[in-house]
């Protein structure tokens, strides 16, 4: 998989705010409603990370986590659509950038093994067509897609601030 990765991603245009339509689930995501990922660059050149979300409903406790992100891989300087994103001390995670709208306005990410998946957007929905697509591409990348769970999310954008 790593070799999908896509080619000509500009980390500028990635910042900002990522709402969560989709992911499979994990530990420290488990039963959350209304996630965000929230980029931006750090004084060190490294990028900031902050996910946020509800616990079990979308009006259950809000919780956050910041994280840091370091672009590209020293190994293959030429694969700029690879994050290492850690949450947890020094132990980074490779995410894979897998299929990006070329305005930024929607994106595949990927994990190592095929362990972990999102579907981004820039808004809270996403209209099904799309969200359709980068789940075909996901399922030909060999993701299981059955493990998906889709996120709620106000229609406003509301509630994960």
């Amino acid at each position: 998989m790593e070799e999908q990765v896509i080619q000509g991603f500009e980390l500028s245009r990635f910042l900002g705010k990522w709402y969560e339509i989709a992911r499979f689930e994990h530990i420290f995501e488990r039963g959350m409603q209304a996630v965000t990922a929230e980029y931006s660059i750090r004084s060190d050149g490294k990028v900031r990370v902050i996910n946020r979300g509800h616990r079990g409903a979308m009006d259950g406790s809000l919780a956050q986590v910041v994280g840091t992100a370091k672009l590209g891989d020293p190994k293959s300087p030429n694969r700029p659509g690879y994050l290492k994103v850690s949450f947890f001390g020094p132990f980074y995670t490779p995410y894979y950038i897998l299929a990006l709208d070329a305005d930024y306005r929607y994106a595949l990410v990927g994990g190592k093994k095929r362990k972990y998946l999102w579907i981004l957007s820039r808004e809270p929905q996403l209209p099904q067509d799309i969200t359709q697509g980068l789940i075909t591409k996901a399922k030909e990348l060999g993701f299981d897609v059955s493990r998906l769970v889709f996120v709620q999310q106000h229609p406003d954008g509301v509630g994960s601030e």
